[in-house]
């Protein structure tokens, strides 16, 4: 199994062009590899994901570029539907904004019963055109529609019920464990051929 956590927690993770280019190189290496048959992604500190780098995006000098990797011109959306391979997003923190651009991306997502899911964007004058077109996958256009216009938070268990999460993550985590087990035991190539059918 890999795992990719995100680790800019002094700036809530929120994604920078930089760190959209290392979750890229990341997922490739994971994808790329045959011995790897499970993604899981996780991240550090109280926050999962604040969504974007407001002020990384529109001023490059903000940005504190990576050498060591390629820059890439993708959205995170774009980057985990060109997986073949299952992903499992654990969140442990709040999900804001384009966060959901992750946690929505992956084969299942688990998340802590205390955890808050939020769309504040419309708030500050944007609107979440990614991320609705991601909930669409998930839910009726109109309740879709209606999270990204209210920008109200909404709980874990809010969310179980409106079918985006997987499961509950329950202290002993015995449910998410399991479906590690069964998806490492089954055949990567069956899997791969559905995920790539599904990606393009």
């Amino acid at each position: 199994m890999f795992i990719l956590t995100l680790a800019r927690s002094e700036k809530r993770n929120a994604f920078s062009p930089t760190m959209v280019s290392e979750i890229a190189y990341a997922l490739a290496v994971a994808n790329a590899d045959p011995e790897i048959r499970l993604i899981q992604v996780e991240a550090e500190g109280p926050v999962f994901c604040a969504g974007m780098d407001l002020k990384a995006f529109e001023d490059p000098l903000v940005d504190e570029a990576n050498p060591r990797i390629p820059k890439v011109e993708k959205s995170l959306a774009e980057l985990f539907a060109n997986l073949d391979k299952p992903s499992i997003c654990v969140v442990r923190g709040d999900v804001i904004a384009g966060g959901f651009l992750i946690a929505l991306s992956c084969t299942y997502l688990f998340a802590l019963p205390q955890v808050r899911f939020s769309l504040p964007e419309v708030k500050i004058g944007l609107f979440p055109f990614q991320v609705l077109a991601l909930l669409l996958e998930y839910m009726p256009e109109r309740k879709a529609m209606d999270l990204c216009i209210q920008g109200r938070s909404f709980s874990a268990e809010e969310a179980l019920e409106k079918e985006l999460l997987y499961a509950i993550l329950e202290p002993e985590e015995a449910e998410l464990d399991a479906l590690k087990r069964a998806i490492v035991e089954n055949a990567p190539l069956a899997i791969a051929r559905v995920l790539g059918r599904f990606a393009n």
